[in-house]
């Protein structure tokens, strides 16, 4: 078997965000999608990443994930041998995000975190010209299943994130930078900062995808993490 990847699902996501993914490259190596939700810091979920984690192993993540993905090689970057960073942002929590953020745990505290999901962040996750109900369906059952504690966790891991550029300089190992070409949660200047910084990195931006390429356009994604993990 070929070296372990490790998948960090976005916030609200679980092992169902990476499925096509699973199925296609789990055919050669063993592929591990983490739980990211039992901690309120980005710093404490890099730790607890690295506790199960193999001892050396390519690592991956979208969104959430790959902010996490960027901690997790901050921590410990002679253990990652490859890095996919995807519809990600290396910066801080600017503070109109934060704004919104203290309305979205002042909502949750009330009961309404799935009402959230469906009117604010679902709506965006996709590309805005080509609707996908099949995925804002499965981003609803995943929040659900996950629920509020998640929520309220992610909400405080994210908004209290250190940034991360400085440790994007510092990567030499092979780097995917993707995201879907409509990302309105993370959007091409943002990809353009990481490439920047990891000039050798390769940079794939995936058509008729928007926040989740990984569920609007799986097979091309997966082309573009096989060829990757084969760098």
């Amino acid at each position: 078997m070929k070296e372990p990847l490790v998948l960090l699902p976005g916030m609200m996501c679980d092992e169902r965000l990476f499925a096509h993914q699973l199925a296609s490259l789990g055919e050669e190596r063993e592929v591990i999608v983490m739980k990211i939700h039992g901690h309120d810091s980005m710093s404490i979920l890099a730790e607890e990443v690295l506790k199960k984690a193999p001892e050396r192993f390519s690592l991956g993540g979208l969104s959430m994930g790959g902010i996490l993905a960027m901690e997790v090689f901050r921590q410990a970057p002679d253990r990652v041998s490859r890095l996919a960073l995807m519809d990600t942002n290396p910066r801080a929590e600017a503070e109109e995000v934060k704004d919104g953020r203290k309305v979205h745990l002042e909502r949750t505290a009330k009961g309404e975190m799935l009402d959230i999901m469906r009117e604010i962040m679902i709506p965006k996750y996709v590309h805005r010209d080509i609707p996908r109900p099949d995925i804002e369906k499965l981003c609803m059952e995943m929040a659900r299943d996950l629920g509020d504690e998640c929520f309220i966790n992610q909400s405080l891991a994210l908004r209290d994130r250190p940034d991360q550029q400085d440790t994007l300089s510092k990567v030499t190992v092979p780097t995917l930078i993707l995201m879907g070409e409509d990302d309105q949660l993370c959007p091409r200047d943002r990809h353009d900062t990481m490439k920047l910084l990891i000039p050798h990195a390769d940079f794939v931006v995936i058509p008729f995808a928007g926040h989740l390429p990984t569920l609007e356009k799986p097979e091309a994604t997966t082309r573009a993490l096989n060829a990757w993990l084969k760098r």
